[in-house]
């Protein structure tokens, strides 16, 4: 199925309680965007997940959906609240509580890019801001909200794995001396998102491919896993980040070397993440 603001890969038949989604690697620049923006190629670029959608296509080969935004999200942030709007760039916006994401320049229609980069040449309008959040927010969330529901249906459980890219800068910031840079970052807000014994499962798949894995720190997981975690009813989100080094060439936002070989131990991870949630396995059960 395909929509303006996503495509859902469906399998031929599900097969599993877990779900991927990919709402940042959307490569839809559309003209207004362009035209209003100082910014343009790789820059404009920079803050996409760029190709994250494509490491993790394998999953409805294997049984389980994919969900992955179409459009960029220096256009529209899907891992925010719709009500996190940022009043130094929508006009009519009151200055409310702070939020530290919308502070930034990062809310539900982000300000900037990477580093702290300006996107528009010019403030939006109240209405601008409402209809792209009408237009692509809420039919990614509306499919994303049902998705997670009918898999809880038919599994007794959901698992959604919140798939996202991070620049290499923004993990060796965050090192700690004497410890190997993460490859992967597995985010369950400390517990609040996900079962423990769940993301064990998870971190376990990641390592079993050769990838270092953290948890938490220095992403613990943002609006979706805040807004669909709920361990309580056997619904669990695990926000997971890769780092782009891995395969990304970062400056020009293309495919590097080692992308294939990346894409490859996904494809094996994967594999292990859908075995996670097939009926025959361990049972789904909060803790």
């Amino acid at each position: 199925m395909t929509d303006a603001a996503f495509d859902l890969h469906r399998p031929l038949r599900a097969t599993s309680a877990v779900v991927f989604a990919s709402p940042h690697s959307g490569r839809h620049y559309p003209p207004e965007l362009i035209a209003a923006s100082g910014l343009e190629g790789p820059v404009l670029r920079s803050s996409e997940d760029a190709f994250v959608d494509d490491l993790f296509a394998v999953a409805p080969l294997l049984g389980s959906p994919l969900i992955a935004a179409r459009l960029a999200r220096a256009w529209i942030d899907l891992n925010r609240a719709p009500d996190e709007l940022d009043p130094a760039l929508i006009e009519g916006v009151a200055r409310g509580a702070s939020n530290p994401r919308v502070v930034s320049g990062l809310g539900v229609i982000p300000r900037v890019v990477a580093n702290g980069r300006a996107i528009y040449r010019r403030r939006l309008t109240r209405a601008e801001a409402e209809a792209r959040i009408a237009a692509a927010w809420t039919p990614y969330h509306g499919a994303l909200r049902a998705l997670i529901e009918e898999t809880a249906m038919a599994f007794g459980a959901a698992v959604l794995l919140d798939c996202h890219s991070m620049p290499h800068e923004a993990i060796a910031t965050h090192a700690r001396p004497g410890r190997p840079l993460p490859d992967v970052v597995l985010g369950d807000r400390y517990g609040a998102a996900a079962a423990s014994d769940i993301v064990d499962a998870i971190e376990a798949a990641f390592r079993r491919q050769g990838f270092t894995v953290a948890r938490n720190a220095p992403f613990a997981g943002a609006y979706v896993a805040q807004a669909y975690g709920r361990p309580s009813l056997n619904r669990h989100v695990v926000q997971v980040e890769i780092d782009r080094a891995l395969y990304l060439d970062e400056a020009r936002v293309e495919p590097g070397p080692g992308y294939a070989e990346t894409r490859r131990r996904l494809a094996a991870v994967v594999a292990e993440l859908v075995e996670i949630g097939r009926p025959v396995a361990a049972p789904l059960a909060a803790e």
